[in-house]
């Protein structure tokens, strides 16, 4: 949950930019336009009549009357949802106030790497107004930026720096100033900045406790899929991949949550599962150190969330000002005494000069009084060991709290550095991961290209074997027609065969009739000579025929019509029975 103030802070910087006097009054028209703009980020219903009411116009213009935060807590601050988005208040804040105040041609850095400094010392600077960053967050956000980036921290080179400001604090903009004009980064890839920048954004800002990539089994379908899981303080989100441009699902913790590791089972060897009041999810990580770094990190998020805590970055930022806090107290209280024991030595070495005075003025009653200024001397002397013992008291206390600061410190360096190493492991395993990512790539496209190349064989050998068949189907009917064709022949050969006996049957009786008709005829013409001869013109009459024969091209048909329709009939009943028989 985002507190009250860290979301007072963005608004401040843009109302600070609307305030073009920097008397601290702003135009009633810039004000609404800044409630409306606010109301629309925050999802808040904007109601201009209140303001309008709120902000009343007198004889020396539109001026508020009664200050722009009591309308801002009521109308606005009152209402906000928990589920608002703050990168938005941030992202509208700064649209308002950076074109006033940087100018992009002189930073080394980008103006999305600006914004996210700009969202980082809001983070980290003190709640008092006008906003400024100490001395010592600004070496944590420092030595943290380069550690990120893999460089080592100078100490002498920031206590130079240090001594060289006139205040031992700075404001947003000398901030981004700071970091983009080079001046603990110079000679740095300007990339590896970037991604300094937004390492420690991910880990302040958007809360990211713990990152990388993992396989998760599914819910519907079983199956194992590798996704980039990001730990939040109440909720686990994971995406497609690192780029966060596809969102897939999102794990809610709760109090009633727990996390546990499971042993080896469907190949995978580093699972874990993290148990809901709805359902439960299995990840398996890339190796048993991952997995014991995830559980312990998603642990102590429930137990967090069980103890009623905030995030790690917000509990360490308390601690860092509850810190300040107590040695500035203390250090007020040692100034405090010091004072006191000043003013007490002075007040006493008045008291002496009095009473050397006095006893100046009156000679004669100084041999009375001599003792008595004898034991206030001794008292004074007394007094003052008892304020150098109390003072040299103090100094140990300072040298002790100062001791104990520096162990402190010495801690944080240990704790930056493992931090600092855990980071490159994590950022080694990071670049074996996108290899075996880009050659699972390679491979994914050669099965692809082989099953591709199998498909196109299979509809080839589908295509032969279609034309295979079809080929036989027609070599089948060819071999079918032939064989008919065959039989269709061998059956007119054999009825040719018994034409042609007929055929020479007949030759052989038209010969025979030829004869007997040559014979005949003789005969005839020998008679009709005979009678010619004997009987002269008288003419024999002959019988005439009763039925009429045909006339061929070798004279008159040995067989009439009725007959050769008798041998048609016959030969076709013939035929018949060979095609039955065959």
């Amino acid at each position: 949950m985002i507190s009250r103030e860290e979301i007072l802070k963005p608004i401040w910087h843009a109302f600070t930019a609307l305030d073009m006097d920097q008397n601290g009054k702003v135009s009633k028209s810039q004000l609404k336009v800044l409630s409306h703009n606010l109301c629309t980020v925050l999802n808040i219903p904007h109601n201009s009549s209140a303001l309008e009411e709120h902000f009343k116009d007198n004889d020396e213009g539109p001026v508020s009357t009664q200050g722009y935060m009591p309308y801002l807590n009521m109308f606005i601050l009152s209402k906000i949802q928990p589920d608002f988005n703050f990168a938005d208040l941030n992202k509208m804040c700064w649209t308002l106030c950076a074109p006033k105040r940087i100018s992009s041609k002189h930073l080394l850095i980008s103006g999305v790497d600006a914004f996210k400094i700009w969202c980082i010392f809001n983070f980290l600077s003190e709640e008092k107004y006008p906003l400024h960053i100490v001395a010592e967050e600004i070496e944590y956000f420092l030595r943290k930026l380069l550690t990120v980036m893999g460089c080592s921290w100078n100490e002498r080179r920031f206590e130079d720096y240090k001594m060289s400001m006139t205040k031992h604090q700075l404001n947003g903009w000398e901030l981004i100033e700071l970091v983009g004009m080079g001046h603990f980064t110079k000679g740095m890839n300007p990339q590896t900045i970037s991604m300094g920048i937004n390492e420690i954004y991910q880990e302040l800002i958007l809360d990211v406790i713990k990152q990388g990539y993992m396989t998760k089994k599914g819910h519907k379908r079983k199956n194992w899929t590798e996704r980039w899981f990001e730990l939040h303080l109440t909720y686990i989100s994971y995406y497609v991949n690192e780029d966060l441009a596809e969102q897939k699902g999102c794990i809610s913790l709760d109090r009633n949550c727990c996390v546990e590791s499971l042993p080896e089972k469907d190949g995978k060897k580093n699972l874990y599962i993290i148990r809901c009041v709805e359902k439960s999810f299995e990840i398996n990580a890339s190796d048993k150190k991952t997995r014991q770094e995830w559980i312990q990190a998603i642990q102590d998020c429930i137990v967090r969330i069980r103890q009623g805590l905030s995030s790690p970055q917000r509990e360490a930022r308390q601690k860092r000002r509850e810190q300040r806090n107590r040695m500035r107290a203390e250090q007020e209280t040692i100034e405090n005494r010091m004072r006191q024991l000043q003013l007490a030595n002075e007040s006493k070495q008045a008291e002496l000069e009095a009473m050397s005075k006095e006893a100046a003025s009156r000679d004669h009653v100084e041999e009375q009084r001599i003792q008595t200024q004898i034991e206030l001397l001794h008292q004074y002397k007394k007094d003052l060991e008892q304020e150098k013992l109390a003072r040299r008291q103090m100094e140990e206390q300072v040298v002790e709290k100062s001791s104990e600061l520096e162990q402190y410190w010495q801690r944080m360096q240990e704790l930056e550095e493992m931090y600092s190493q855990l980071k490159e492991a994590l950022e080694d395993e990071r670049q074996a991961k996108q290899d075996e990512e880009a050659l699972r790539k390679v491979q994914a496209r050669l099965l692809k290209d082989e099953a591709s190349k199998r498909l196109e064989l299979e509809e080839i050998y589908k295509q032969q074997q279609q034309v295979l068949s079809q080929s036989q189907k027609e070599k089948e009917v060819l071999e079918k027609e032939r064989s008919e064709k065959e039989r269709s022949l061998q059956a007119a050969r054999e009825q040719l065969e018994i034409l042609e006996k007929q055929r020479q049957g007949a030759q052989e009786e038209y010969k025979a009739v030829t004869k007997k008709l040559e014979r005949a005829a003789n005969k005839t013409k020998k008679w009709k000579h005979r009678v010619g001869e004997h009987e002269g013109l008288l003419r024999l009459i002959q019988p005439g025929n009763k039925s009429p024969y045909n006339i061929t091209n070798w004279g008159m048909a040995t067989f009439t019509e009725t007959e050769l329709d008798q041998m048609e009939k016959n030969w076709q009943e013939n035929k018949h029975r060979q095609h039955e028989g065959q």
